[in-house]
């Protein structure tokens, strides 16, 4: 087999793997292709674009492992759609006229990048197969596997991306220390807004990791910090119909008889209500890249919060996101596993030139494969049949139906 040359690129939001992929990629190469070069690609496809890479020393190979400890990305990320030419050029990434496709094609070629891994959610991945397209519509030999990356969980068709357990497991954390606000004044309401753009999985996983944490919790009998302090009320997603008035009289009734309610959402929950409230009043909405809406300027628990507060009469109101502290985690051991798999099977069909984006098809019964770049698709919603989520909502008390 001829020597490769491999390079490697993490891009998109922080989700609890990306050290710990680029680490297990760089041990993998070591172990069963000693031989091959291996650099990395400095803030996702930006770093592609202005040809900012960083050779993967031998001192680098031999402390890989340690990348495992980390959360963040060693090689840094960017959000750059390289079919977007106006968005490159606004950024200087490109020069006026040129074409984003060709300028990364040309800078893989000129180094010598013979397999190309993303690690990524689906923009990353379909602007991965973007470029391999265009590569082989012009007669460069590139293989580009991609390891799925996100926290939503929401990437199609594969079951279980990277980082998502390990964010609802963080997120659960986090939320352990919030609830206590609880007791901080009367009549409080505590909204712990979780992340999940189209896709309900996250928040729900979280719930259910934070009821799973707190449900052995033993108290001091008598005083105000119980079971009923440290629980949840209401958990609301994209995926549900969501009727204000039915649940903030609900609430009510919970906040009169306890002095408090704790509220889970997903940033999703209501957003494009919100976006089209805040255009109809004749706002401009920020939207990235890829045509997104930029989330984090919509305040969607801020949006909860203005409409709940007065309906169930709270004294103090407060919106806590465990987004950031979530994503940027360290995998932990579930992840782990799921990362070696994933990197074993990426470098295995990288070498044998099947391009592809790894995972456990859910079109062929979860099998753990290189799936096809056209079948991977971004926004895959929550299943709200699924056994434990009925589990988690029975233990809060809500009703529930499809939006």
């Amino acid at each position: 087999m001829a020597k490769q040359k491999v390079a490697m690129l993490t891009a998109g939001g922080l989700a609890p793997c990306l050290s710990s992929a680029v680490g297990g990629l760089i041990e993998r190469y070591s172990d069963v292709a000693p031989d091959a070069e291996l650099i990395a690609y400095k803030s996702g496809y930006q770093g592609v674009l202005l040809g900012d890479s960083i050779q993967i020393s031998k001192d680098m190979r031999q402390k890989a492992p340690l990348l495992h400890r980390f959360g963040g990305s060693p090689i840094g990320n960017s959000r750059v759609k390289l079919t977007n030419a106006a968005d490159c050029v606004k950024r200087g990434l490109v020069k006026e006229g040129e074409n984003p496709l060709r300028v990364a094609a040309e800078r893989l070629a000129d180094d010598g990048v013979t397999i190309l891994h993303t690690i990524g959610g689906d923009d990353t991945n379909t602007t991965a197969a973007d470029l391999a397209a265009y590569l082989a519509a012009n007669n460069y030999d590139l293989t580009v596997v991609g390891l799925p990356k996100t926290v939503d969980n929401d990437v199609v068709p594969i079951r279980q991306s990277l980082g998502a357990w390990t964010a609802a497991e963080v997120g659960a954390h986090f939320f352990d220390n919030v609830s206590n606000e609880q007791s901080a004044a009367p009549r409080t309401l505590v909204i712990h807004e979780v992340m999940g753009r189209h896709c309900g999985w996250l928040t729900a996983a979280t719930a259910r990791a934070y009821l799973s944490r707190t449900k052995n919790y033993e108290y001091v009998d008598g005083m105000m910090m119980n079971a009923g302090l440290k629980s949840i009320n209401a958990v609301y997603l994209p995926e549900m119909a969501f009727d204000l008035q039915a649940e903030a009289e609900r609430l009510k009734e919970i906040m009169d008889k306890t002095g408090h309610a704790t509220v889970f959402v997903s940033e999703g929950a209501c957003l494009d209500a919100i976006v089209a409230e805040r255009e109809a009043a004749g706002e401009t909405i920020k939207r990235d890249a890829f045509g997104h809406v930029k989330i984090d300027t919509i305040n969607v628990g801020g949006w909860f919060q203005k409409q709940f507060a007065n309906l169930v009469n709270a004294e103090r109101s407060l919106v806590q996101k465990s987004g950031y502290f979530a994503r940027s985690a360290p995998a932990n051991a579930d992840d782990l596993r799921l990362i070696h798999s994933m990197v074993d099977l990426a470098v295995e069909s990288a070498l044998n030139k099947v391009s592809g984006v790894t995972g456990h098809d859910e079109g062929q019964d979860g099998k753990l494969r290189t799936i096809e770049f056209p079948r991977i698709k971004g926004g895959k919603a929550f299943d709200l049949s699924t056994r434990w989520f009925a589990e988690v909502m029975d233990t809060i008390g809500q009703k529930y139906q499809e939006a």
